[in-house]
């Protein structure tokens, strides 16, 4: 599955993978995180409907369980490798001027398996990709919150968006 938006919008949103919903659907971030997306795009003053979102890896990776549950696994390397000829080509056609990397597949696609979420999100990062690249944890980090942190998890994601917008917005 391809991404969706602005062919060159100045915002580009790269996830993991899609999940179970978007994955019969069609269409990145329409299921729960992409729900969380929308409300922290929103608080964040980042108009989705002028963004371009997708995901690293092209196609929903999972493991039957109970009944018709797909269940999520986390793609390996090689499936990443092999879709980032992919990213790498939505990348120069919507030529984003804010490149934003939502969790570790997605940074790692892009910025190298030594890269690190935890240590450097919400900062702006030196890179080839675009003019300006951050990277964030992914809204599905929400969702598996502990129930007591989801509201701090919640206005860290907004405030790293935040904090890019403003970049954005100086360029």
């Amino acid at each position: 599955m391809f991404g969706a938006g602005r062919p060159r919008s100045n915002v580009m949103l790269v996830g993991e993978q899609p999940g179970d919903q978007e994955d019969r659907a069609g269409e990145p971030f329409v299921g729960p995180a992409g729900k969380i997306l929308d409300r922290v795009l929103d608080e964040a003053g980042i108009d989705r409907a002028d963004a371009y979102v997708t995901n690293a890896v092209k196609h929903f990776k999972w493991k039957a369980g109970r009944g018709k549950r797909r269940l999520h696994q986390k793609p390996d390397a090689a499936e990443v490798r092999a879709c980032r000829p992919w990213l790498e080509t939505e990348l120069t056609v919507v030529r984003p001027k804010l490149l934003v990397l939502m969790g570790a597949t997605a940074a790692q696609s892009l910025l190298g398996p030594s890269f690190r979420v935890t240590r450097e999100r919400g900062r702006l990062l030196e890179s080839d990709l675009a003019p300006l690249v951050t990277a964030t944890i992914h809204p599905s980090a929400i969702l598996r919150a502990d129930p007591d942190e989801r509201e701090d998890a919640m206005a860290a994601l907004i405030d790293d968006l935040r904090g890019a917008r403003q970049a954005l917005a100086r360029l």
